[in-house]
Formats: structure tokens, C-alpha cells, sequence
């Protein structure tokens, strides 16, 4: 007589709340990498207008991973996630930080030319491509987290095996 096995419902993947969360904070640290390297790497700042201070920045990475979590919330609502909402999440992502930082400079200097300029550097200069990537990665392993059907490991006699009678 075989009793009942307690995880015997196949397990539903992480839930959607938890893979937002952990997905966001994903995407900000690999947005924060990706943007010290790219600075490191061509040897100049990320914005490289003299007068502004880091509010463009600042701003621009709190509506980037607000946009990225709301975005891939949406989309880990359903039951079977699709993975071709990534490209929604990563180009969503990446205009949002392109329009924050643009919007945060025109308030900073009242002038319209240098949101334009700044907002044409960080396209130029691979800034937008960087958070563009990062979206991308960090909603693929959202929805990768959502999608995945895993459990607990169990040895080979622990699973029920029909009875041979």
C-alpha cells in the first residue's frame, strides 16, 4: 500500500512577486556595472556635461528599475510567460531611463538643447545599449524563474514507482 506523496502537485515555479523582486535587483547591479565598465573602459563619464550633478543619474536608474519591475510584473502575471516579452521589458526599460534623465536635466537647466545632447550621449555612447542588455538579461531570467518547473532532488527509490502486482 503506497501512501500519498506529499509534493505530489507538480510545483508551480517561483512566484511572480518574488522573481520581480529578485530580478530587479538584479537588473540594477548589473546596470551598475555595466556602466562602470563602460566608463572604465572608454576612460569618460556616463554624463559628460559640466553643471549637471548626479540627480540625471539618479533619476534615471529609479524609473528604470520602477519601469523594469512593472513591466515584468505584468508579464509574469500570466500562467505560461512568454519569453518574448523580454524585448517589451528591455526597450520599456530603456526609454524610460533615456526620458527620466532627459526629463531631469531639462528641470535642472531649464533649457531644451542640452536634454537632447545628454540624452543623444548616452545613446551614442552606449550607455542606453547597457541598459537595454541588462533589461534584457534580467527579464530572461525573470520569466526563466517563473517558467521553471523545479523540485526538491529526490534519490531514485523515493519516487512512487507503480505497484507490481
Amino acid at each position: 500500500m503506497s501512501s500519498r506523496d506529499p509534493r505530489s502537485p507538480r510545483p508551480a515555479g517561483v512566484s511572480a512577486v518574488l522573481a520581480s523582486v529578485m530580478t530587479a535587483v538584479g537588473f540594477f547591479a548589473l546596470s551598475l556595472f555595466g556602466l562602470g565598465a563602460l566608463s572604465v573602459a572608454t576612460d569618460s563619464d556616463i554624463i559628460s556635461t559640466p553643471g549637471l550633478g548626479q540627480a540625471p543619474g539618479i533619476a534615471g536608474m529609479i524609473v528604470a528599475v520602477a519601469v523594469y519591475a512593472g513591466i515584468l510584473s505584468l508579464a509574469l502575471r500570466v500562467a505560461e510567460p512568454r519569453f518574448r516579452s523580454v524585448w517589451t521589458i528591455a526597450v520599456g526599460t530603456a526609454l524610460a531611463h533615456l526620458l527620466a534623465v532627459g526629463i531631469t536635466v531639462l528641470f535642472e537647466t531649464g533649457e531644451v538643447v542640452t536634454p537632447l545632447a545628454v540624452m543623444g550621449g548616452l545613446i551614442t555612447g552606449g550607455a542606453e545599449v547597457v541598459i537595454l542588455v541588462a533589461a534584457a538579461i534580467a527579464g530572461w531570467a525573470g520569466v526563466a524563474l517563473r517558467r521553471t518547473r523545479a523540485s526538491q532532488p529526490r534519490w531514485p527509490w523515493e519516487r512512487d514507482e507503480p505497484d507490481a502486482e
